[in-house]
């Protein structure tokens, strides 16, 4: 594990990866979802893309990296362009998974493999509508409670709260239409969180794109990194 300081502007970040060197003149990068860190996909695809070397990187504010802003995803985006240009290299293949899929979309690799990508917004339900109403009601008292916040935002600090309420309403339909080089789209068959309607839309909207239904949840990849590998390197 390394670790690099990342100066935008006025905002500091100390930013934590892992590179496993394949001998080759091209680079894969790995961005893991939210909550998550980069050893879910280390531990998942190392053993795989062998034609490519691996970089494997925290976002700010997960696993060793730090953040204490509140970020968007051009933002992070901004963080991880600025750390693999100080690490001179360029984003031939970049694999993302929920979350991580909007950054590396951004990214604009020459191939690009989303992983039950975040970036369509979920439509909210009775229940989640009800939570925002009374936490804003109580907001409006000046009373503070963490009581409704999703099991994604139970114990975060401030700031990332406040990233997560921007990254869930973020509507990528846009950054997905004008990315126009090869998209390669994996979605598990069972998925809750990025439900299978989000999979189609996307690949309705890239233009140059594969949609492969696997089974499991949102964590399907877990179990088919071979596959995976397999269908991108055909």
């Amino acid at each position: 594990m390394a670790l690099k300081n990342i100066v935008l502007g006025e905002r500091k970040f100390d930013i934590s990866y892992m590179i496993k060197n394949n001998n080759s003149p091209l680079w894969a990068i790995f961005l893991h979802g939210w909550g998550s860190n980069k050893e879910l996909l280390q531990n998942t695809f190392g053993d795989f893309f062998n034609s490519y070397n691996h970089i494997y990187i925290d976002l700010p504010g997960f696993g060793n990296s730090s953040n204490d802003y509140i970020l968007d995803s051009n933002d992070y985006c901004d963080v991880i362009k600025a750390l693999l240009d100080l690490l001179h290299i360029k984003a031939d293949v970049a694999i993302g998974h929920s979350f991580g899929g909007k950054i590396v979309t951004l990214l604009n690799p020459k191939i690009l493999i989303l992983l039950s990508s975040a970036g369509i917004i979920k439509e909210k339900s009775i229940k989640v509508r009800l939570k925002i109403k009374s936490a804003k009601l109580l907001n409006f008292f000046g009373i503070k409670s963490t009581i409704f916040r999703t099991k994604d935002a139970k114990n975060l600090p401030q700031n990332m709260y406040e990233c997560l309420k921007i990254a869930v309403n973020e509507d990528f339909s846009i950054k997905f239409s004008e990315f126009d080089n090869k998209a390669f789209i994996f979605w598990g068959k069972n998925d809750d969180t990025t439900p299978l309607y989000m999979a189609q839309k996307i690949h309705s909207i890239i233009k140059d794109s594969k949609l492969y239904i696997l089974e499991g949840d949102h964590f399907f990849f877990l179990k088919h990194a071979k596959t995976i590998d397999r269908i991108v390197n055909e």
